[in-house]
């Protein structure tokens, strides 16, 4: 009998799929739609009609509109504008110069807005995740631990858990963050948002976090929240910051993920074992909040020790 080869297979070659530029365009607008979606999807969930279908927004808390002097008339965010290329320079306030200004001012405004937060957790998640999944109730309770232990709460802002760390925050008697962020759709605020900050640039925002956080718990999310998750992962192994708890909540939603760290990344040594340390997994609000609450005690115990051999 001769021997039957499996169609689509190749000995020693894995399968590709081919680059395909219209294709690649296609799925760009259709991740935008997906997200658009998403967070449409939590707003409803908590029963609220998402801020696309009402004819003016409720906002919560301090809210500043964004300039739109200086935004072209096709539907562009500034982050997508600054870093697009061949802009025309005939226009100096369409012009990086300017934008760097821009910038600049978005990062004065936050640093203003912020500067009495000294302890906070920045809470992450998807923005689909309704009031009746597991996750929003334990994104709540976390919260609500960390403000009854002083932490002040910081999130997107938006629906699903980040709304959840915002209510959690308020039930709590803690103070109740947003650091929105300008996408080509209006995300609204959800409505437990003490303090509400607007951002233009992607990478302002995440400065913010970093910055004005003492931890991160980091719920099931989709590519916004693994970005959050490896850049404070990254900040750690190279020195940036130090005593900086990063919690993943769900072992079931993040147990692939653990897998493949443990099984290729570290195998192939491109981490050592003690990266894989930085991370602590728990579905238990009340080890994630006593994990935060230790580490942040022992930083303040590190920080008095240095004073005192410094005398």
């Amino acid at each position: 009998m001769a021997n039957r080869k499996r169609p689509g297979r190749r000995r020693g070659k894995s399968r590709a799929r081919a680059l395909d530029p219209e294709r690649l365009l296609d799925a760009g607008k259709e991740a935008l739609e997906g997200l658009r979606e998403r967070t449409e999807t939590g707003h409803r969930a908590a029963g609220r009609m998402p801020p696309s279908e009402q004819s003016s927004l409720r906002t919560s808390g301090s809210h500043r509109i964004i300039d739109a002097s200086i935004r072209d008339p096709h539907p562009l965010t500034e982050d997508a504008k600054f870093l697009e290329k061949g802009q025309s320079l005939h226009d100096f306030t369409r012009t990086d110069p300017w934008r760097l200004m821009r910038i600049q001012g978005e990062f004065i405004e936050g640093f203003d807005r912020l500067a009495q937060v000294t302890k906070g957790v920045t809470i992450f998640g998807s923005a689909r995740t309704g009031p009746d999944d597991p996750q929003y109730v334990a994104a709540q309770e976390t919260a609500r631990l960390l403000a009854e232990a002083g932490f002040a709460i910081l999130t997107g802002a938006g629906p699903g858990i980040m709304e959840a760390a915002n209510k959690g925050a308020k039930l709590g008697g803690g103070h109740s963050i947003g650091c929105n962020i300008e996408l080509p759709f209006e995300q609204g605020a959800n409505p437990y948002v003490d303090t509400l900050v607007n951002f233009r640039y992607f990478f302002v925002r995440k400065t913010m976090f970093i910055k004005y956080s003492n931890a991160f718990v980091i719920f099931p999310g989709g590519f916004g929240t693994l970005d959050e998750l490896f850049e404070a992962v990254t900040l750690i192994q190279t020195g940036k910051i130090s005593q900086f708890p990063v919690i993943l909540f769900g072992q079931h939603y993040w147990a692939g993920l653990i897998r493949w760290l443990q099984s290729r990344v570290l195998v192939e040594k491109k981490i050592s074992s003690g990266d894989m340390d930085l991370l602590l997994v728990t579905d238990d609000p009340e080890e994630a909040a006593q994990a935060v609450i230790a580490a942040y005690g022992a930083h303040l115990n590190a920080a008095r020790g240095r004073l005192d051999g410094s005398i």
